[in-house]
């Protein structure tokens, strides 16, 4: 862990990521609402894991899937109710922009449908060329993405 500020600390490591507290937000949300905790779990097995921390209560999460040269999508961003608004979601996304196995991505990535405001202030926009892009969903996913 790395202290920050204010007894914040931030971690890449997964060992250090709370899977309660993670499956418990993201079953909360409209994108992770059919997930179970053992999906969660292989989810956080499988990707690079950022979280902030106070006084070692994780309060923020998000992950990344990647090849760590070309490409990198953004997924699971969130904090913790008490701590929204305070600037720490701003904190744990620069964070992970400048993580050094991921600060040369060529292409970053990321869906929402209520945050562009702040991705904006971190560069990304609106796909210019949507029409190039496809996806396969499986049935699950088109209740939540459709």
């Amino acid at each position: 862990m790395i202290a920050l500020e204010n007894n914040i600390y931030f971690s890449s490591e997964t060992n250090d990521m709370d899977l309660d507290i993670i499956y418990s937000f993201v079953k909360n949300t409209y994108w992770g609402e059919s997930r179970t905790i053992e999906e969660q779990k292989t989810a956080i097995e499988n990707t690079i894991n950022f979280g902030l921390f106070h006084n070692g209560n994780q309060i923020a999460y998000a992950r990344v899937m990647t090849d760590k040269v070309f490409f990198a999508y953004l997924l699971d961003v969130f904090v913790i109710e008490a701590y929204q608004g305070k600037g720490y979601s701003k904190l744990l996304i620069d964070k992970i922009l400048n993580f050094p196995e991921l600060k040369n991505i060529d292409k970053w990535m990321l869906a929402t449908k209520d945050a562009h405001k702040l991705y904006e202030k971190f560069g990304f926009s609106i796909v210019k060329s949507p029409e190039k892009l496809m996806e396969k969903l499986s049935q699950r996913a088109k209740i939540i993405y459709e």
